[in-house]
Formats: C-alpha cells, structure tokens, sequence
C-alpha cells in the first residue's frame, strides 16, 4: 500500500499512458457530456464551441499548467503545495477552499451518478419506458424523489470507495486504464450511429458552423464557466493527482493531450445529441433535462434502443466514477500528508464525509425537499456554494499565485524538466496566470453570482 506521508517514497503513476488517463478521468465528468450539450444548444452552438475553444486555450490551459507545476514540483496536496512554496505566507489556506468544495461537489454529483446507475441497470432489463414523454417523465420523478435516490447514491459511493481502497497505483491508475479506453469506444460507437440519423446533417450544422452574430457577452461568459468548470480547475484535483507525476512526465505536452482529450469528450457527445435532437424535431434548447428525459426518450424510438439507452448511460457512470475517485483524491492526500494518517483511514473518514453530504442531497429531493437554506434545498445549497463560490476563488488564487509569486525559475525548471527539454511558452503562461486568467475567472465568478 502506498504510503503518502513521507514524499519521498510518495505514490507515482507507473506510466505516461496512466497519467494522461487519470488526469483526462478527472476532468471528464458529467459537465462534458451532459452541461457542455444543453450550454451549446441554449447558446447557439457553433458560436458556443468557437468561444469555448478560445476560453480553453486562453484560460483552461494555463491554470491546468498551473496546478501541474505546483503538484509535481512540491510533490504535495493542494494544502501542502502552497505551504511548500511560501511558507511564511498564508496562502495555504487556500488549500481548505479545494477540500471543502471536493465534499460538496461530490456530496451532490454522487446524487446525480446514481441516477445513472439505476437508469443504466433499469434499461438492462428493459424497465425504463420513455415511449412517451410525459410517461417518461413521470419515471423520473419517480426515481428522483422519496428514498430510492439514496439506495443508489450508496452504491454509487460504495463503488468510489473501492476504487480509492486500492490506493494510486492498484486503485486509481488501473481504473483509468480501463474506464477512460472504455469510454472513447462507447463515445465512438454512438458517433457512427449518428451518421445514419436523419438529422445528422442538422445536428453538425448547428455544432460546427458558428453564427457570429450570436456571439454575445452572455455567450462568452458561458463558454468561459464551461472551459472553467469541465476541466476540473480550481479544487486541486489536477495538482493532487500531479503530484503522483514521474520526473520524465513532460508537464506541457501532458497538458496539451488531457485539454485536448476533454475537449474531444465534449465535442463527441455534441456529435451524438444533437444529431439525434435534430433527427425527433425536438429542441437543443432542453436544458438540464436533455440527457435523462429527452435522450431516453429518442433512444426508445431508435432500432436496439435498450441497447443505446444502456450505454449511454454506462458513458455517464464512467465519466461520473473517475471524476469523483478524482475529487475524493483531494481530501484522502490532505489528510495523508498533513495528518498523518494511513492510506487507509484517510479513505475511510473521506468517504464517510463524503456518504453523509450525498444522503442528504439524495434526500433533498424527498423528505428533506421542505428543508431550505435562502431558498435552496440541500443539494442546491451545495452545488451553488461550490461551483459558483469555491471553484471561481480557487482557481483565482492559483492563478495569482503562481503568475506574481512562485519563482520563474520554479516553473522554468518544471516545464524543461530542469533543462533536458525546451519549452518555449514560459513567458505567455506567465502573462495569461497574471492578467487573462485572473480577469476571466473574475468575470466567471461574478456572472455565476448573476451580479453581470
């Protein structure tokens, strides 16, 4: 078993192959294939992805370098990392930012995973009716409300917290090995269906040829939130899981692929919805509900529709297992390095915390759906907390910190691997960290806050 108090003999991922899938796993999530479709189809599509892959680039990009220099190169968890880089400061602080929002995050995002997971077995077996829509959406209603939802989001975290048993190497590594290979196949698999839907063309149409004339602030702010949020940035999920780097992994082409792969993740699953949307004359303005009443709903229409059904929604368990296996890392790392536990006890008391939030957000929608806080149940309460408040704060101090205060030298030395290789892009990053990204998540922050 690994042990993560003495850095020195600190789990690493055995290849370059297992960081660039663990990485990838951790931002591949629900927020690419379920919020990247219904934020492209409310903001125009074409215009949509334009923005987002200049908001990737932009923004995305250098805070992913960020986290990676400050994980690897302090061989720390995201606490531990800014103690190590100024310890006379307090900027390790910051730190408790990343580990509360992963409890939130995860506490809710299990809710939503196991939804997936009783959708995925029901359809198996041939129980999820969606022939009809209002039927369909009664079913989810059904499944969403009482106490079922946290039958599931138990088995859902009883599964995460398997996975994390098994450590880095055993554990997180071989499930990234597996799942994200998986993924890109079933991902794949629905993109050739697609071509054979009536509306493929439509769909495509509306996805790749953008429309300038609706490139509006509303637009770009939403593609800056999407580019923010679907990479992971800000928890210190991608400086934990850098810190199980080896020395040879090249920190700027490992940034470059895993962008580059979780862009691709979301540009598939608008390959697969929107074609399918256009193909049932139904809008790609259906928001939030697209993926578990309307898709449901065209997979039931389509030949071996229980089949599509089922691995659509396996695509969703596997996208939502690596990216909380990801997020619980956050927390089991702090309280291996700063606390000195046991691998061990550090997953026990992550997951129970984690249990706790999760069954509480299940039943938000319940029993508890009476219980508000400024007018947000549970659930609601943490998803705002932690992607409108948590997330914007982190990734800002991140990107402050390493663009003003870490030693240029510092980053030099972990972008050329101390000289071996070069990397040309130092002083870009540095600017983007200093003035871009600080401004963007700013505006981010303040748009999910709806003060702009």
């Amino acid at each position: 078993m690994e042990n993560t108090n003495n850095n020195k003999n600190r789990a690493v991922f055995a290849s370059k192959f297992a960081a660039i899938a663990a990485t990838v796993g951790s931002s591949v999530g629900l927020g690419n294939i379920w919020r990247f479709p219904y934020e492209a189809g409310v903001h125009g599509g074409g215009a949509f992805l334009l923005c987002y892959f200049a908001c990737v680039i932009l923004l995305g990009i250098p805070v992913l370098c960020a986290e990676y220099a400050m994980g690897r190169g302090t061989r720390s968890n995201v606490f531990g990392a800014y103690l190590k880089l100024a310890p006379k400061g307090k900027w390790h602080l910051s730190g408790y930012i990343g580990i509360i929002a992963s409890f939130l995050i995860i506490s809710f995002y299990s809710v939503v995973a196991g939804w997936t997971v009783e959708y995925c077995l029901t359809s198996a077996f041939g129980q999820l009716d969606f022939s009809d829509p209002q039927v369909g959406h009664d079913q989810f209603m059904s499944m969403t409300t009482g106490w079922r939802p946290v039958l599931w989001t138990v088995i859902f975290l009883l599964t995460n917290f398997a996975v994390l048993s098994g450590g880095v190497t055993k554990g997180i590594e071989k499930m990234s090995n597996i799942l994200m290979p998986l993924l890109f196949l079933i991902l794949i698999a629905f993109c050739i269906n697609s071509m054979f839907l009536p509306g493929f063309g439509e769909g495509i149409k509306f996805l790749f040829h953008p429309d300038f004339s609706q490139i509006t602030p509303s637009v770009v702010l939403g593609a800056l939130g999407q580019a923010f949020f679907s990479m992971s940035l800000g928890l210190g999920c991608m400086m934990t899981y850098a810190s199980y780097f080896s020395d040879s992994t090249r920190l700027g082409r490992t940034a470059l692929i895993s962008t580059a792969l979780d862009s691709s993740v979301a540009v598939l699953a608008g390959i697969i919805i929107f074609p399918a949307v256009f193909s049932f004359g139904l809008s790609p303005q259906a928001g939030p509900t697209l993926v578990f009443e309307v898709l449901p709903h065209i997979f039931m229409q389509l030949p071996g529709g229980m089949l599509w059904s089922t691995l659509f929604f396996l695509l969703l368990f596997i996208a939502s297992i690596t990216s909380t296996v990801s997020m619980s890392e956050i927390s089991i790392s702090f309280f291996c390095d700063e606390k000195k536990m046991s691998r061990k006890k550090s997953t026990l008391l992550s997951s129970a915390i984690a249990l706790g939030g999760g069954v509480l957000c299940a039943l938000s929608f319940g029993p508890l759906s009476k219980f508000t806080i400024s007018g947000m149940t549970i659930f609601s309460l943490f998803d705002y907390v932690a992607s409108n408040i948590c997330l914007p704060i982190g990734g800002f101090i991140c990107a402050i910190f390493v663009g003003w205060f870490v030693d240029k030298k510092f980053l030099q030395n972990q972008f050329t691997d101390n000289g071996r290789y070069p990397f040309y892009l130092i002083k870009p990053l540095r600017f983007s960290l200093r003035f871009f990204c600080p401004v963007a998540i700013l505006l981010i922050f303040l748009n999910s806050l709806g003060i702009i």
